[in-house]
């Protein structure tokens, strides 16, 4: 499956965005997610079923003003 993650081009084989991110080496319940410009929780991980070419954004948060 073709992904688009933070904007890099990844043909990987992964079913949901939980196994994307560890595929990827994400971890933490803390970090911000979303497919196609919609927010998915942590708790929603699991179960959100990625299609071929999603833009995935994977983000953490940053401390300053």
């Amino acid at each position: 499956m073709k992904l688009n993650v933070n904007g890099d081009e990844h043909e990987i084989a992964c079913s949901t965005l939980a196994e994307l991110m560890a595929a990827l080496d994400y971890e933490g319940s803390w970090l911000a997610t979303a497919v196609n410009g919609e927010l998915v929780h942590a708790a929603d991980r699991d179960g959100w079923r990625l299609r071929d070419h999603d833009r995935i954004e994977i983000l953490s948060p940053m401390k300053g003003g």
